[in-house]
């Protein structure tokens, strides 16, 4: 899906061909861009660029603080060296969504419209304030299988995903510095507080609470009110965290309509 690849500093990305790319995304924490494939591979007209979060994939880890303003700084980084001028869509999942938020709020001459799905509200009630983090056990169950066996777990965990999405996830999964949880790590600001200063139209995608969603459809309502902007709230049923993977042909469906008007 991927036919050029390069690095800008230390980040590695990925567009669909030579052109410009009208669409950017972002991938969630121990995802890759490689994780973008199996929905792209459903959006043939989209010319689209991935990027490697810092510590994730085939990017590298800068030895400082992790911070969503890192990950803010390292989008517009790559977004600067790509082919094309003007706004660009950002579409963003969980880790990649709020960093996409925070690239909006900083930066709207790059951001035409963003796409936020699943994002974290960044309202914890405790708070790190740049501490080392730790690793979470299902991580490190994962990443010490080998390849098939982090397939079959994935599987296992998650079976109505289609069977695409499995070797991109399990290969992303032992692609995670490990040195990324010995860094200090700050928590996002709040999802609304960045919206109240995102001027673009946002498009934010959440699933069912019950099945892992972090965003209610209460809490949708807040960030409604508080957006500055156009802002529009899709809820996909029968899907968790992962949206697009629970439920692939509502978000596609979601992301297709809000792409034919902003990109």
């Amino acid at each position: 899906m991927f036919g050029v690849r390069g690095k800008t500093a230390h980040l590695a990305w990925y567009r669909t061909d030579d052109s410009a790319a009208e669409v950017a995304f972002l991938h969630g924490f121990s995802d890759s861009a490689q994780c973008w494939e199996p929905l792209l591979g459903e959006m043939p007209g989209v010319r689209a660029l991935a990027i490697d979060a810092r510590g994730h994939g085939e990017s590298g880890l800068p030895e400082e603080p992790v911070r969503y303003t890192a990950h803010r700084d390292d989008t517009a980084l790559v977004l600067a060296d790509q082919p094309g001028d003007g706004g660009i869509v950002v579409v963003g999942h969980s880790m990649g969504a709020m960093s996409a938020a925070y690239l909006a709020a900083a930066r709207p001459d790059l951001v035409r419209a963003v796409v936020l799905e699943d994002p974290p509200t960044g309202e914890s009630p405790a708070r790190r304030n740049d501490v080392p983090w730790s690793e979470p056990q299902w991580l490190a169950d994962v990443r010490a299988l080998d390849l098939p066996a982090r397939i079959a777990r994935g599987r296992s965990n998650d079976p109505d995903w289609s069977d695409d999405e499995f070797e991109p996830w399990a290969v992303s999964k032992a692609q995670v510095n490990p040195h990324l949880f010995d860094l200090p790590y700050q928590d996002p600001a709040p999802l609304t507080d960045l919206l109240a200063e995102i001027t673009c139209p946002v498009l934010l995608i959440h699933g069912d609470t019950n099945r892992g969603s972090l965003i209610s459809t209460e809490y949708a309502a807040r960030c409604a009110q508080a957006a500055a902007g156009d802002f529009q709230a899709v809820h996909i049923p029968n899907a968790g965290h992962s949206v697009r993977r629970d439920n692939r042909p509502r978000y596609l469906a979601a992301l297709t309509s809000f792409l034919n008007h902003h990109r």
